[in-house]
């Protein structure tokens, strides 16, 4: 299998090659940007599979496609928010969310191995899309969640949250009130949930409302730790992955 990472981020691009190479799929090729990319496609020949990134430094990675055809199956990566997943899963083998999960990447090599697409049918719609990206479904978000509290019901009003944490198999929501209650949900259940403008996945295990934000500090290895006003109870850490999209996410 010819494989190959288009990604600006040389760290995410390290890390996804180590991931895959112990799934024993080997990377040939990894490029940086649309114009590395179209330069590359122009004059070698097309792997079998793309890992694809969105979101490059010149440019959305489809403008790829614009100047040359590509019929490689192709596996997106992408930090966008869930509204446009649905045509990313329409138009490729699959998607995998930054930070990238060792076990969702297995699942889709293990699917594209499974469906050995070929080539002819690769011809991806790129422009719906894109159409999506610039003008995003608009779609109701939760505005609240229901938790038991003894032999009682409680509603939790979304702003009130100032971050969902998992531990120990379960979710949580640590309210301003300093309290924090089990949810009968997880975290990726919530990321079709939560109004992506107010929440961001900082991590595998914490999700942060913005508007509860008290402080951001420098942390170790490049990454940012995050103070809210009540929740004290464990460390909120960025993942080094998820540095860059949360600081354009805060602008």
């Amino acid at each position: 299998m010819n494989v190959i990472i288009i990604e600006d981020e040389k760290p995410a691009a390290r890390r996804l090659a180590r991931l895959l190479a112990e799934l024993k799929v080997e990377v040939s090729v990894m490029l940086y940007s649309v114009e590395e990319a179209i330069n590359w496609f122009k004059n070698n020949n097309h792997p079998d599979l793309i890992f694809l990134d969105i979101q490059l430094s010149d440019g959305l990675s489809f403008e790829i496609f614009d100047e040359v055809e590509v019929k490689s199956a192709i596996i997106f990566t992408t930090a966008y928010d869930e509204y446009a997943l649905q045509a990313f899963k329409l138009n490729s083998i699959d998607y995998l969310l930054k930070p990238i999960d060792d076990e969702d990447l297995e699942v889709a090599v293990n699917k594209y191995k499974a469906l050995k697409p070929e080539p002819q049918k690769m011809a991806l719609d790129f422009d719906d899309i894109k159409k999506l990206l610039v003008n995003p479904l608009e779609r109701e978000f939760k505005k609240r969640f229901t938790v038991r509290v003894g032999q009682h019901l409680k509603i939790i009003n979304a702003d009130e949250v100032e971050c969902f944490y998992s531990e120990n198999k379960g979710t949580y929501a640590a309210t301003t009130e300093g309290r924090n209650y089990l949810l009968d949900t997880t975290l990726e259940n919530l990321e079709t949930e939560l109004e992506p403008k107010i929440f961001f996945r900082v991590s595998r295990k914490f999700y942060v409302n913005v508007n509860h934000i008290k402080d951001i500090i420098s942390y170790t290895n490049s990454r940012l730790q995050i103070k809210l006003h009540h929740f004290s109870d464990q460390e909120i850490i960025v993942s080094r992955e998820r540095v860059r999209d949360f600081k354009l996410w805060l602008e």
